[in-house]
């Protein structure tokens, strides 16, 4: 399976009654199509799926499914601290017709490079899916080392790896030493023109949820060549890119829905709202990608 193109991870919309809005969902997905996304990632952290019950997760699941496109690639987030869960959370993707899970190191728990290793061929052994490992040692508290990575460099349901670490040194690394064997994709947003360069055809995007057209014009950009106009956007992506990553992630993408005519609702708690500071500085960087004409229409998809 080939990761190409830019995959949003996917927020979740709620209601001001604190459930799924599942209209919103929708008109943000027909924006996103529009801009020319090439699948769905839900149940990431960007979609607060810590905050979900299992119910929850299995109507976003149901829900991103039933409108995908059989061209689209789909890739369900079924993170969870135990490998117990972990192996009913994909399960149950697999049931609804995801083949590939994304999935980081089990939140709080630290494991061992052994363990971690038994933990991703556990879930190989008992569920038929393909893995895209994720690599985020900040918010996870584990890395995702190159002994684990070559343990299984060569297994075909292993895809590849969102390096999500921000160190530009390990991607180049990743790209070098598992070329044909494992596949980079792009996880640090405010150096996806760079990800790009050294060899990840596919950018699992948070940002996209709220810049779709800019992310997907700079994925074209850069595979029609040309570097340079890719360069002065991204040059434009990353002010905006470098401020949602100083904190507040979710809520950030979320008021830059808003900011596109796509309001979303809040987050859950704990996370809290933005402060009025905060938003100003997050709208001044998204006003020139909102107002910037679209390329898609000169450069070959």
């Amino acid at each position: 399976m080939k990761l190409k193109g830019v995959l949003p991870a996917l927020v979740t919309p709620f209601g001001t009654d604190g459930k799924i809005d599942f209209k919103a969902f929708e008109r943000l997905l027909e924006h996103m199509r529009a801009a020319g996304v090439s699948g769905w990632v839900p149940n990431g952290s960007t979609g607060e799926y810590f905050s979900q019950s299992t119910e929850e997760r299995r109507q976003v699941l149901q829900f991103v499914k039933d409108f995908s496109l059989p061209n689209e690639i789909l890739i369900a987030g079924t993170n969870a601290p135990a490998t117990r869960e972990v192996l009913e959370q994909t399960a149950m993707a697999k049931e609804i017709g995801y083949d590939t899970v994304l999935l980081a190191p089990p939140f709080y728990t630290r494991p061992t490079q052994a363990e971690l290793i038994r933990h991703y061929e556990t879930v190989l052994d008992a569920v038929d899916v393909n893995i895209v490992l994720y690599s985020y040692p900040a918010k996870d508290g584990s890395d995702i080392s190159f002994e684990l990575m070559d343990h299984f460099a060569d297994n075909p349901r292993v895809l590849g790896i969102k390096e999500s670490s921000g160190s530009l040194q390990r991607a180049i690394d990743i790209a070098s030493r598992y070329e044909g064997r494992l596949q980079l994709v792009s996880g640090s947003d405010d150096i996806a023109l760079d990800f790009m360069f050294w060899g990840a055809d596919s950018w699992i995007c948070g940002p996209s949820n709220c810049m779709a057209q800019a992310c997907c014009d700079l994925d074209r950009l850069y595979r029609a060549g040309d570097l340079g106009a890719a360069k002065v956007l991204m040059k434009t992506l990353f002010r905006a890119m470098n401020i949602l990553e100083s904190g507040k992630f979710v809520q950030k993408i979320k008021y830059g829905c808003e900011l596109q005519g796509l309001p979303v609702g809040e987050c859950r708690a704990p996370l809290g709202p933005l402060t009025d500071e905060e938003k100003a500085e997050f709208r001044a960087a998204m006003e020139p990608l909102l107002a910037a004409p679209a390329v898609r229409e000169a450069v070959p998809a």
